[in-house]
């Protein structure tokens, strides 16, 4: 299995239009603060599915060399990790997507165009694609109403894609995502600042401490944080392109 961070950017990216911050600047001068919106690549021998499909989907298809993929998953129904989808115009017809029915269903208003194939999966009830088995599990992320997070496993392999969501998860879900190999965590800004919907980078940390994950990758990333060749000293940042092999 082979995990690729095609996007490790929140909504607006980095860098965010007409800001000059530090983290915009390095940015634009092609440093790792550079962030696309948020969208996962997963690999087996059988096949490639995308986790979320970023609005810089074009993009991450022309740097990953893709022409394709055999799935969609949609965690929930917010611009940033949905829009990229009409990106298939002409590419792929008919694209398998899986997610919980509400975030089809509107999703759907925007995409209908395409033809998708939908596929309804249920919170906490595995199903299988190219060779993984995948498990939806609830977060929170007010307003929406259904936000998910995704478990892959492989054989003993497990990792954790916590989506967008606030510290509160429910216990349900801590006990289902407990001792991962790998945590992908949103920590949208730095600890010092608080979203109701979102973590921070500490809430993260302490999230991974919690389910005792082997490691920690933090992504939804906004230039708030430092340069990040200098926070990525201190925090486990992920950057664009980042690959993870089991």
């Amino acid at each position: 299995m082979r995990l690729t961070l095609l996007g490790t950017g929140d909504a607006v990216g980095t860098p965010k239009i007409g800001c000059n911050c530090p983290a915009c600047s390095d940015a634009r001068e092609g440093g790792k603060s550079q962030r696309l919106r948020f969208s996962i690549l997963v690999e087996s021998c059988q096949g490639k599915i995308l986790i979320d499909t970023s609005p810089d989907l074009r993009q991450q298809f022309l740097r990953q060399k893709l022409s394709g993929v055999d799935a969609v998953i949609w965690t929930h129904g917010h611009y940033d990790h949905y829009a990229g989808f009409g990106e298939f115009y002409r590419v792929q017809n008919k694209v398998n997507v899986y997610g919980v029915q509400e975030t089809l269903d509107y999703i759907d208003q925007y995409v209908s165009f395409l033809k998708p194939r939908y596929h309804y999966v249920k919170f906490y009830e595995p199903f299988e694609l190219i060779g993984l088995q995948f498990t939806l599990f609830k977060v929170t992320h007010p307003p929406v109403e259904t936000p998910a997070g995704v478990v892959i496993r492989e054989g003993n392999t497990k990792i954790v894609i916590t989506g967008d969501t606030s510290p509160d998860i429910p216990e349900k879900s801590l006990e289902l995502i407990k001792d991962p190999d790998l945590l992908i965590a949103d920590a949208i800004v730095p600890p010092h600042i608080h979203i109701k919907k979102h973590m921070n980078s500490e809430e993260a940390m302490t999230l991974a401490q919690k389910l005792n994950a082997k490691e920690v990758v933090l992504t939804h990333l906004s230039h708030l944080f430092r340069p990040h060749r200098i926070e990525s000293m201190f925090l486990p940042l992920g950057y664009d392109g980042q690959v993870f092999e089991f």
